[in-house]
This record gives C-alpha cells, structure tokens and sequence, in this order.
C-alpha cells in the first residue's frame, strides 16, 4: 500500500499492542473530566397554604327583632367567606413545579457507578462508550492524567480501552512505513471530541473536581490541585508536532521505531498524538485548547 502523502504520521509505533489504550490519554484528558450532567433541584414557586373552614354562625330562634339589632354576626362573615373564597380558587390555579430530587457527587470509594453513567451521557457513542472501564475510573483517570503531564503514557491504569484494530505498517521500495490506514483506528475517539459539548464538559469536570483532588492526594500531592496537573497535561499534548509527510520506520524485533531522531525523541504521550493523524490531531488539539483556557481561569 502506498502512503498518502497528505496525512500526517508519526513514525513511532513502538507495538500494535503495547499501545493499544494509549489514545485513550487525550479521550480522557477531555472526555472524561466531563464525565456526565449533574442536575439541580429547582424550588422557586409558591406553596400552597390550605385555608381553615369558615364556620358561619347558626342565626338565633329567637324574635327577628336581634337580627335587625346585631347585623354584624351575618355580615362580617359573610364578607370574609368571599375574599377567600377568591383567593382560594386563584391559588390553586397557581401552578406548583414538583421538586426534582438533588442529585449528590458520591464519595470516591463509591463513585464508580455514578462516573460511568455520567460519562455514558456524555459521549453518546456506544463504540467509545463500551469501552470505558468501571472500576476505579476516578482513580485511574487521575493517575493516568499525572503520568500524562510528565509525557508518559500508562496504559494499565487507562480508563477507557483503545482501538481494537491492530497497527499496520506499509512497505515501499524496501522501507517501511506507518500506515495511513491506522490513523482511523482512532477517527471514533477524535469525533467524540470534537462534538463534545464544551459547557457540559466544563460543567461536569468542576462537579467532579473534588473526587479529583482526592484520588489525587492519595497520590502524595496534598498541597497540590489536580487541575494544574490537567493543564500541564494539556500543555504536553499540545506541543506535539503535527507530521505531514510518510513517517518511516525501523523494526526491532516485534517493535517499531522511528527513523527520524527527533520524533524518536518524542515523550510517549506525544508519539500516541503523532499514530493518529494530522485530521485526528487537529481535532483533538482543538478540543484541548478550548478546555485549557477554561480551567486556565
């Protein structure tokens, strides 16, 4: 197969497998800190007060002469029954919104349901959506995301399963080369981002903000925010280059590296952005530019 020469590839794929959940670093910088809605209770209208029951009072058996001389027993309640009457039948026109429950951020230990449903609605891919782990997402996520921000790549602690395609490579002229073809092994992950709604996102990152910074502190980091971790994330995705050209490889072993020095050099999490393909990249980069000036303020 020959390489197209309008996409962009990184040269290192150092094995289809040992990076298979590697992508899922940049689905997760963005896809998963927004790991679903969260919703408020509204209770802004007015209750209803039942009125007491009017009692009239019986008119005395005796002569008409005392009704004539003490009309104030019939008429005061007589004008106190219509004025509430009215009201009565106003207010319960009055239409009254039913409380919507609040719905709470569990704590950590118990969080795993919660995030994944959340992230579920968020997504709405079930390609990307059946691959998310469910347990432990807040803890791996945090952890994922700290090795991130210092260019590595851990993927037995990713929170979502990566492609299952496997990487292919071309040979031309006796060299060889990524295959463009792999790029789209990550086209499902890139799309998700992309149309990923940017309130939403924010939204349900900031709700979750406290289970990050727990997992985080677990991690040894108690006068630190997770959320300068997440940029600094973001800052080494960013600077990954975006190649053009074929991008040749050598082989050692089962392995892939390569040819050119400087791409070889690379951090891994930045060689994950390269496997996938300027149109993925840019994608992604979009999405991440957008998120970083977000938390940024």
């Amino acid at each position: 197969m020959q390489v197209n020469q309008d996409d962009r590839i990184t040269p290192q794929e150092t094995s289809s497998s040992s990076n298979r959940f590697a992508l899922i670093a940049i689905v997760l910088v963005i896809l998963l800190s927004a790991a679903g809605y969260y919703y408020y209770s509204k209770d802004d209208s007015p209750k209803l007060i039942p009125n007491a029951p009017i009692v009239l009072p019986e008119p005395p058996s005796s002569e008409p002469l005392t009704l004539e001389t003490h009309p104030e027993p019939e008429t005061t309640p007589v004008e106190n029954v219509t004025p509430q009457t009215t009201t009565t039948e106003t207010d319960s026109t009055t239409t009254v919104e039913p409380q919507a429950p609040v719905e709470t951020v569990p704590n950590l230990p118990e969080s795993d349901a919660f995030v994944h449903q959340k992230a579920l609605a968020l997504i709405s891919n079930n390609v990307v959506g059946s691959s998310l782990v469910t347990q432990d997402l807040i803890r791996q996520f945090v952890v994922f995301v700290d090795n991130l921000a210092q260019g590595e790549l851990t993927r037995k602690v990713s929170p979502i399963k990566g492609p299952e395609k496997l990487f292919t490579v071309a040979e031309i002229t006796n060299k060889v080369y990524l295959n463009p073809e792999s790029y789209h092994r990550y086209d499902a992950y890139a799309t998700v981002i992309a149309n990923m709604d940017e309130q939403s996102l924010m939204h349900t990152y900031k709700q979750l903000t406290p289970l990050f910074d727990e997992a985080f502190a677990e991690l040894g980091y108690s006068n630190a925010k997770f959320n300068d971790r997440m940029l600094q994330a973001i800052k080494v995705m960013l600077a990954a280059p975006i190649i053009e050209e074929p991008i040749e490889l050598s082989s050692i072993s089962v392995n892939y590296r390569f040819v050119d020095p400087n791409l070889e050099a690379l951090p891994s999490a930045q060689k994950l952005l390269v496997r996938m393909g300027p149109e993925n990249t840019r994608k992604v980069k979009a999405s991440l530019r957008k998120m970083e000036s977000q938390l940024a303020q």
